[in-house]
């Protein structure tokens, strides 16, 4: 156990200052600094809306730009460039000489992945509640009339967060498995574009792309497909990455 934490501080010290953690950032507050600057531009905040339950609403706004592009790109991109850390110094071969198992290092490196996913969503949610309470504060001096559903905002983190692991760990085997960066970025683009060609198709559901956009579009109306579907691909990608990791000749 102590091995494998200490794998994990070892990765995650790599990810410091690098263009995933900063990738992090950006993805993280882009869409709400979005909407902050429109409240701005038109000189209103949502205490001047009438809708009873106005921060579910403007959760479900938020959410909807950003799962359908977004939350996909930047998973993928923050897993490309984690394996470009190996790739890019040319370490791969030092990293599996050390006495670590190969399970370690494995597991360490979806662990570290998984947290840049946690982060992002962190810097996200930040930045939603931000983009709301201040143009409260500058135009009403006062905080949102209606108190934040936390339950409802943690449910909805809840299965975004679950719909868009299949995405990181099918992701993470292409980038550590191909050294060009472009090649796994550019088939993960093309499996979201893919994905939204063909997303009223009956069977799109089995598109590991597909859950953020579902549960984006549908709510709790496509909670059990989100949760059945994005655990079974998770799974899956996660065991068959192990093992492509594990028998393939030359490792990095």
């Amino acid at each position: 156990m102590a091995t494998f934490v200490n794998a994990i501080r070892s990765e995650w010290l790599k990810t410091k200052s690098s263009a995933a953690s900063w990738l992090c950032i950006v993805g993280g507050f882009l869409i709400p600094l979005i909407y902050c600057i429109n409240f701005f531009r038109t000189g209103k905040s949502i205490n001047g809306e009438t809708h009873p339950d106005i921060w579910q609403v403007y959760f479900k706004q938020l959410w909807m730009s950003m799962s359908f592009f977004l939350l996909p790109m930047g998973v993928m991109l923050a897993a490309s460039l984690i394996a470009q850390v190996e790739f890019r110094n040319n370490t791969w071969k030092q990293l599996n000489a050390t006495p670590q198992k190969y399970s370690t290092i494995y597991a360490a490196k979806l662990s570290v992945l998984l947290l840049m996913t946690l982060k992002f969503f962190l810097y996200f949610n930040i930045g939603v509640i931000l983009s709301a309470v201040i143009p409260c504060l500058v135009y009403d001096h006062r905080f949102p009339d209606q108190a934040i559903p936390w339950s409802h905002f943690l449910e909805l983190n809840g299965y975004y967060l679950l719909s868009c692991i299949p995405i990181v760990t099918l992701q993470y085997i292409i980038s550590f498995r191909i050294k060009n960066f472009m090649v796994p970025l550019g088939i993960g683009l093309g499996g979201v574009v893919i994905t939204l060609i063909a997303f009223k198709w009956r069977y799109i559901y089995f598109s590991p792309y597909v859950y953020s956009m579902l549960y984006a579009r549908e709510g709790r109306a496509s909670t059990n497909t989100v949760i059945v579907y994005s655990a079974a691909y998770s799974l899956l990608f996660a065991v068959a990455g192990y093992g492509v990791y594990v028998f393939q000749k030359i490792k990095g």
